[in-house]
């Protein structure tokens, strides 16, 4: 079948919008029309060349939502018609991993899946009889994606396919940490650096977790304000002050029990490590940090009592929990509308990583016909 998607061809270079033709839905897996699509910030990270893992060509995207339209045989858990979110992080139910009920992170399809391939080791996208390879096991920069079963989520149908796809990665991602890694405790104090897609999801998750006091950390104010919305109860503008320090003064000089980084700059990553209460504070980190770089903590930070843990996808086991936070948002409990920023065409893809460069919005969301 041909359909429209966004190749990147050559990194450092925009994506070009072409047609490809797309395989049937080979054993265990599915094919999906997609109707709405986050551009992320990790897709502009891999098209600009910076991820080491990153390759070329491929279809890029990851913030899927849409309708199934085809199974191949075996698939169980969904059917034609049925809404979903794609998932980077699948979830198979039967590895080491997923039985050990310590950890989100998938095994079953994770090798093939960081080549560019389905599981079976090959793609299903394809130009003119050439091979281009998936991305994040999603592609969801074009109007129709094959996936595996285990990495689609099946969500209420009554939710918005704009708003739910920030669920297949960043607003998850930081939500769920709140919920689900850090378990924040009703009545704590939660730091959270870095207002955008993560940040704002983490300052939600406290929220509904009924921290007592959520503060947000951000060099912008019109993300500050979200934030805000979102349930900060202060906010820090970063310009030449020290924000560790101010969260200091905010509790006593003991630091937050509970800090969340959403930056992914590593200097911003010692911060919330240093604004973590002494004795019990637990810093999460969410952000990716650039090729080769590293984190230093001062030994005497961890000596008297911090913790400090990474979080991919926030935690989430994606099948289990993405369909709770849909219902979630159904409920109104998640008000996801306000961080759409922007509805674009598939033809706009390139805008929406200029509209990220420029710090215009929270999410840039392209929306199917």
């Amino acid at each position: 079948m041909k359909m429209r998607a966004a190749v990147l061809e050559e990194f450092g270079q925009p994506l070009v919008v072409q047609d490809l033709d797309i395989a049937d839905p080979r054993p265990g897996e599915v094919l999906v029309k997609v109707k709405a699509c986050g551009v992320c910030h990790t897709d502009l990270y891999t098209a600009s060349g910076a991820d080491p893992s990153g390759y070329a060509p491929c279809v890029l995207g990851h913030e899927g939502a849409g309708v199934v339209e085809a199974i191949g045989t075996g698939v169980t858990s969904v059917a034609p018609g049925d809404h979903v979110i794609t998932l980077f992080s699948p979830e198979c139910g039967e590895c080491i991993h997923c039985k050990s009920g310590k950890t989100n992170i998938c095994l079953a399809i994770r090798e093939q899946q960081g080549k560019g391939f389905l599981p079976d080791g090959t793609p299903r996208l394809s130009r003119d009889g050439e091979p281009i390879r998936h991305f994040m096991g999603t592609s969801t920069f074009a109007e129709y994606t094959v996936m595996p079963e285990i990495a689609l989520a099946k969500v209420d149908p009554s939710a918005r396919f704009d708003a739910i796809c920030m669920l297949a990665c960043g607003a998850t991602t930081g939500i769920a940490a709140a919920i689900w890694k850090a378990e924040v405790e009703a009545g704590s104090t939660v730091a959270v650096f870095g207002a955008g897609m993560v940040g704002l999801g983490a300052v939600l998750g406290a929220r509904l977790r009924k921290a007592g006091r959520i503060v947000c950390v951000d060099k912008s104010a019109d993300r500050l304000e979200l934030a805000r919305q979102a349930g900060a109860t202060d906010v820090i503008q970063v310009q030449d002050n020290d924000p560790v320090q101010e969260i200091l003064d905010m509790t006593d000089g003991f630091g937050a029990d509970y800090t969340f980084e959403a930056t992914g700059i590593v200097s911003v990553m010692g911060q919330a490590v240093e604004a973590a209460r002494m004795g019990w504070g637990l810093c999460t980190l969410l952000g990716v940090a650039g090729k080769g770089q590293k984190l230093e903590i001062v030994p005497r930070l961890l000596i008297t009592g911090r913790k400090v843990q990474g979080g991919s996808f926030g935690g989430a086991r994606g099948r289990t929990h993405v369909p709770q936070l849909v219902d979630m948002y159904v409920r109104g409990e998640l008000p996801l509308d306000p961080f759409v920023s922007h509805h674009l065409k598939l033809e706009d893809v390139n805008r929406g990583f200029e509209l990220m460069e420029e710090q215009d919005g929270i999410r840039s969301v392209i929306v199917f016909d």
